[in-house]
């Protein structure tokens, strides 16, 4: 059987997010700008599932944005909100394990004259507020720390990171990467005290190519790119209408079962760390308080490539870090001061709420006797 355990990367999209994407398709197909009774259909299908995100999101349904995804959205936060308050200062304050879609418009600004401090995370991989009110200071424009990192699972606890960041600069703008914990936790950005929150559909069981940024009215954010305005002159262009309404009613899924998916990932962590402690030499370089659907462990001795070809083999799926990385030395475990032979050994396992016991239980299997078999060809 098939054991897909890389949710993380990408997730499979539910069937009723399908049945909502072919339905807006066929049947609500026109586009949202024109002025005939199908464009309607379709403004009134996209103004529906903009005040379903905005309802999980707790905020007001012309705060919402859609996107192409997570890492346009990260873009634009960083991008665009740097950009449009460089007049009041030229320094950007982030994290070294931070998504690349967010390191690297940080490095992008450098060139252009900004200054960039990339706060080092504590040792179970989150971002201290102490760290963060030491580094912003007045000149600081904009604060970017993500809720949950992809790779270790690490929860920031952004409510007093936000609060840290304000007493040192009430005016400094605040951007939290929320992909990875959209519809699993609670994410909720006028309480915390943000400016910028960015979500992705394809981590949640919606279709690739569709995300969304919550930014807070008032906020003033330079576009990346020009067109007729659309989605508030932030993601100008043709609106991906059946995107929009598939992603809305896969977060409303989440959403509707969010505690009860917490006790099964709660679960399937468990049962798989209780496994890893039977494989001699196996470490878990998740914290203790991480997410629960994200477990990061190294198998000393074997490479990550090699372990994930040899479960791939047994049809399981799982990976080594972030998708976008393509397998290159985790930027994440390097700046939690693992050494080299625990990263370039790291395991990422990433639970849905469709994964059972069994399969981690099949995946533990293998995993032990994988470790017999190719230590004996090293």
């Amino acid at each position: 059987m098939e054991i897909y355990l890389d949710n993380s990367a990408t997730t499979r999209v539910s069937p009723a997010a399908a049945r909502r994407a072919l339905e807006v398709m066929t049947e609500d197909y026109g586009n949202p700008s024109s002025l005939h009774r199908r464009g309607f259909l379709a403004e009134q299908a996209l103004t529906g599932a903009r005040q379903q995100l905005a309802e999980i999101l707790r905020v007001r349904r012309e705060e919402v944005w859609f996107t192409s995804g997570g890492s346009e959205g990260n873009n634009l936060a960083v991008l665009g909100g740097a950009l449009a308050a460089r007049r009041r200062g030229s320094r950007v304050v982030t994290t070294a394990v931070e998504h690349e879609s967010v390191l690297a418009p940080v490095r992008h600004l450098t060139e252009t004259g900004f200054e960039a401090v990339l706060l080092p995370p504590a040792p179970q991989g989150i971002v201290t507020p102490e760290a963060v009110e030491e580094a912003v200071d007045d000149h600081t424009v904009l604060l970017s720390v993500m809720l949950v990192n992809s790779e270790t699972g690490a929860v920031n606890d952004i409510l007093s990171i936000a609060g840290a960041a304000r007493r040192k600069n009430p005016r400094v703008l605040i951007h939290c990467d929320c992909v990875q914990g959209f519809g699993k936790l609670l994410v909720l950005p006028a309480l915390w005290g943000v400016d910028i929150v960015t979500v992705s559909g394809h981590k949640v069981h919606a279709p690739k190519g569709i995300g969304a940024v919550w930014v807070k009215k008032g906020t003033r954010l330079q576009p990346l790119y020009y067109g007729a305005g659309q989605e508030g002159g932030l993601h100008p262009g043709t609106e991906n209408v059946p995107g929009a309404c598939a992603f809305a009613v896969a977060a409303r899924e989440l959403w509707d079962r969010r505690e009860e998916n917490m006790a099964r990932f709660r679960e399937l962590r468990d049962c798989l760390v209780k496994n890893l402690e039977k494989i001699p030499g196996a470490c878990i370089n998740s914290g203790t308080d991480s997410a629960p659907y994200i477990v990061n462990f190294s198998l000393p001795g074997i490479r990550s490539e090699v372990m994930i070809h040899y479960l791939e083999d047994k049809g399981i799926s799982v990976s080594s870090g972030s998708a976008c990385s393509k397998g290159a030395k985790s930027h994440v475990l390097t700046a939690m001061g693992l050494p080299p032979r625990r990263i370039d050994s790291a395991i990422r396992v990433s639970f849905c709420r469709d994964n059972t016991t069994r399969e981690v239980a099949e995946l533990c299997r293998w995993l032990e006797q994988g470790c017999r078999e190719l230590a004996r060809v090293r």
